[in-house]
């Protein structure tokens, strides 16, 4: 994502190589309840207008000009981080892709044991973020987690894939989810997410 000050909003890309365009670069403590780890700012003396964002791992890049004063890169930090987020909570799976990302986190966690029947978004579930019966293979995830981090939809829909395995939340159940590398922030954001809105906590459920 690039924006001008002036402003104009485009699409960007990462570049490939940064070595001779970036004068410095700084960091950022990541924003309280956000997904990313940290925030790291990189000045271009060529970059003379525009100001990019993108996602690299558990960390969000921000492209500024080398001129930007201390207070501008701030607030351009701000900026781009809600023109990201907001990016990223439009793109809303369908039920369909729903089940695509369900059947590819198989593959990828559990060797494709786990093989649910359907994978659906419901409206009806408001204490708990996802749930599984593991005598139909259904998984159901609450259109809460619509527009949230796509790393914390994945690992509630992990969690739902490993209770096709073992339906309760006992030590096997845990070792599963241990293959999802991203299992204690995914955690952690549902519960900053809880704190926040005093909604109800984690999926504990054993399947309905």
């Amino acid at each position: 994502m690039s924006v001008d000050p002036s402003p104009r909003l485009a699409g960007e890309t990462p570049p490939h190589s940064a070595g001779s365009q970036q004068r410095s670069a700084t960091s950022h403590p990541p924003p309280r309840g956000s997904g990313t780890s940290a925030v790291e700012v990189r000045r271009s003396a060529r970059r003379s207008r525009t100001v990019s964002a993108y996602r690299e791992g558990d960390r969000t890049i921000v492209l500024i000009p080398a001129r930007m004063s201390e207070a501008e890169e701030q607030r351009w930090v701000s900026v781009m981080l809600d023109k990201l987020a907001a990016q990223e909570s439009k793109r809303i799976l369908g039920d369909a892709e729903l089940a695509e990302r369900a059947e590819r986190l198989s593959a990828q966690y559990f060797d494709g044991r786990a093989r649910p029947t359907s994978v659906r978004w419901v409206t009806n579930q408001n204490t708990r973020w996802g749930s599984c019966t593991p005598a139909e293979g259904s998984i159901r995830l609450s259109h809460r987690l619509q527009g949230m981090p796509e790393y914390v939809v994945d690992y509630v829909l992990v969690h739902e894939l490993a209770h096709l395995l073992v339906p309760g939340h006992g030590p096997r159940f845990w070792r599963l989810l241990e293959a999802y590398p991203r299992t204690e922030r995914a955690k952690g954001y549902l519960e900053g997410v809880v704190a926040a809105d005093r909604l109800p906590h984690l999926p504990v459920a054993r399947g309905e």
